[in-house]
């Protein structure tokens, strides 16, 4: 008598460090949560604003009075003027349209104190906009950014160009976590690249922490709000937000240690109001040139974070 051992798949473990395969495919069982509340997306610091899922169509519909969330720029000033009272155009939905994620994995996104890194929250919430783009049957592409390199991957409405995207993503989070011979995270050579591979009226979704993001990439982020809807998803740490336990520290950076002692008042204070204060730069920032600002921190439940009501 012969036995044959039955080979069982496990399912592939990241511990938080990099996103496999399967935490990637995971994200296809929140799509239910988002379509049963699928009008408008919150943000807590920017309040309401239209589904990150739902874009706006190219052929218009009709015009009805103003109401608060719609997008300023649909607004109709010629009937405003005339009756008085501000009106919106509505536009039917928009079919097989294009969906970009630019998605940040750069060396500052290998940080995490809880959880999981940056990087790995970063690459689920672009696998979970996959998911919805396919859902949809819009076109879905990705631009990869590594810190050192930058791949496009062009838009298609399959499954199979999904699974390839999806598969790239969880090889270059595992394969950052060894380089260590440069130090760069600048989103200029990305947004650059989308900016002159893009058609109009695509949703282009930046997934990133914004650490250090130079003049040349807002210039490119401006470029691309004026032809296509963008969405700037910031992604940041338990600790970014805040201070650590009351205690004495240690850090080291580049060979230098610094200690410092996280009991005062006057620390917690500061350092607050340091990372904080980034934040509200980069939310000014997208409220000044029209494109939507979520905050998602990485050890809450990243689909409940994008708030879709």
């Amino acid at each position: 008598m012969i036995f044959f051992k039955k080979k069982i798949k496990e399912k592939q473990k990241s511990n938080g460090l990099y996103a496999s395969l399967d935490d990637l495919f995971e994200q296809k069982k929140y799509l239910p949560y988002i379509k049963q509340r699928h009008n408008n997306v919150t943000s807590d610091n920017v309040g309401n604003i239209r589904s990150a899922f739902k874009g706006r169509g190219i052929e218009f519909e009709e015009v009805r009075l103003y109401s608060f969330g719609d997008d300023v720029r649909d607004i109709d000033w010629r009937v405003t003027a005339r009756l008085g009272n501000t009106f919106t155009k509505v536009f039917s939905e928009e079919k097989d349209r294009e969906v970009y994620v630019v998605l940040d994995l750069s060396p500052y996104m290998i940080f995490g104190t809880k959880k999981e890194l940056k990087s790995v929250s970063a690459s689920k919430i672009s696998a979970l906009l996959g998911w919805q783009s396919l859902s949809n049957k819009d076109r879905f592409g990705l631009i990869l950014y590594d810190g050192k390199t930058t791949k496009l991957y062009k838009p298609q409405s399959s499954q199979k160009n999904l699974m390839a995207i999806l598969k790239a993503i969880s090889n270059t989070s595992k394969k950052i976590l060894n380089n260590k011979q440069y130090l760069k995270s600048d989103l200029k050579e990305p947004l650059e690249l989308l900016q002159y591979s893009i058609k109009s009226r695509a949703m282009v979704f930046v997934v990133s922490d914004f650490k250090n993001i130079s003049e040349e990439a807002q210039k490119s982020l401006v470029a691309l709000t004026k032809k296509c809807r963008v969405y700037c998803i910031n992604v940041y740490d338990y600790i970014e937000e805040v201070p650590p336990a009351n205690g004495e520290y240690v850090a080291q950076y580049n060979g230098q240690r610094l200690f410092f002692n996280t009991m005062s008042s006057d620390f917690k204070d500061a350092y607050y109001k340091y990372f904080a204060k980034k934040r509200q730069t980069m939310e000014r920032f997208c409220k000044k040139f029209n494109c939507q600002y979520i905050n998602i921190r990485t050890d809450k439940p990243l689909h409940k974070q994008l708030k879709i009501l």
